[in-house]
């Protein structure tokens, strides 16, 4: 497992991350709970397979998978990067709403559930317009000046929120975010716009979450079949939009496909292609069972071919939006080197759309 610093920070972390949304002994969106034992061994087994990163959050059961894996950290704290969010509202009162009503106390109870003193990363969970980014910057801040948290991130941003929130902290001398964590899979492309480059640009690190698509890309879900109820897009999980239903299962049929020749399975293919996306630093991995975890972690050995990639490319290229065709067209020469690798697919998906336009 290699590891690579995390954005402009001292954190060496792990390119694969687990993530602990299924650490639940009450179950979550009515997929089925999780012991303490497996808990306890999927964080061994990690280790193990040279992950150091685990990643979690307040809303994830109502803070019950935080308690869970704080049990399971057991004495390996020290071997472990920890990330965690705040935003979400998880009580039904005005007073909870905001990603910053009652930090202080937030943060307080997130270090007693997990059992440590403190967190490596701490996310903000979700952009909220109707709060100042002064506030965000300067709350985050003042965690770190506490010694609570090491360092602070953002989730679910888009680019202008990202770099109007990372300009104000240096602007104002304040530390600014060192990660975010976005949505990115082959069917979901839409970060390559302007999130991706803009957190290389940034010096911010890039941790992908839900990167089978909040379990649509596992393989089970398909043209012909639908997921079983013991899972979680099979109890309703409200999550996630899939915006071309074609394209979505020409893909499944494509990774099957894929995987079939390596002789391996759809999540692995998912991963690998992931892990070695442009501009991507970490990929945060969750499990049900003990066998999902291995198969999961043992995607980082499956090298994809060129012809691989290229097909699943191909057939999830993204329609270039204004003014990013624009610019490719225009002045391409001008593009950074964190966007630049987009523009050069841009191009291609114009030049055969003007062959067909104009044959």
């Amino acid at each position: 497992m290699d590891n690579t610093l995390f954005g402009n920070s001292s954190l060496n972390v792990s390119k694969y991350a687990l993530g602990t949304v299924m650490f639940s002994t009450n179950g979550l969106e009515g997929v089925g709970a999780m012991d303490q034992a497996t808990a306890n061994y999927m964080v061994d087994y990690a280790l193990d397979q040279g992950i150091n990163h685990f990643d979690t959050a307040n809303m994830y059961a109502k803070g019950d998978a935080e308690v869970i894996f704080g049990k399971a950290i057991r004495d390996k704290r020290h071997d472990m990067i920890i990330s965690s969010k705040t935003g979400f509202q998880l009580i039904d009162k005005p007073t909870d709403t905001g990603d910053l009503i009652n930090v202080d106390s937030s943060i307080d109870a997130l270090l007693k559930r997990l059992g440590t003193d403190y967190i490596d990363l701490y996310y903000v969970h979700c952009w909220d317009g109707q709060v100042p980014v002064s506030e965000t910057v300067q709350e985050m801040n003042d965690l770190i000046k506490k010694g609570k948290i090491r360092h602070w991130g953002v989730s679910d941003y888009s680019g202008w929120a990202l770099a109007k929130t990372h300009t104000w902290a240096v602007e104002n001398s304040m530390i600014p975010p060192i990660a975010q964590q976005i949505y990115y899979t082959p069917e979901s492309r839409e970060a390559e716009f302007e999130i991706l480059p803009a957190g290389k640009e940034l010096g911010m690190a890039n941790s992908i979450r839900s990167p089978l698509g909040e379990g649509l890309l596992t393989g089970k879900f398909t043209r012909d079949k639908r997921v079983e109820p013991v899972t979680r897009q099979g109890n309703g999980w409200p999550e996630t939009y899939i915006k071309n239903p074609d394209l979505f299962y020409n893909l499944v049929d494509l990774l099957q496909d894929v995987a079939s020749k390596h002789k391996v399975t759809v999540p692995q293919v998912v991963l690998a292609w992931l892990r070695d996306r442009p501009n991507v630093d970490s990929i945060v991995l969750s499990a049900r069972t003990k066998e999902q975890l291995h198969e999961n972690i043992a995607s980082y050995s499956l090298k994809l071919t060129k012809e691989d990639i290229f097909q699943i490319n191909d057939l999830t290229a993204l329609e270039p939006i204004y003014p990013l065709w624009h610019r490719a067209m225009n002045s391409l020469d001008r593009a950074s080197n964190a966007e630049k690798v987009y523009f050069d697919e841009y191009i291609k998906l114009m030049e055969s759309k003007n062959r067909s336009t104009h044959s």
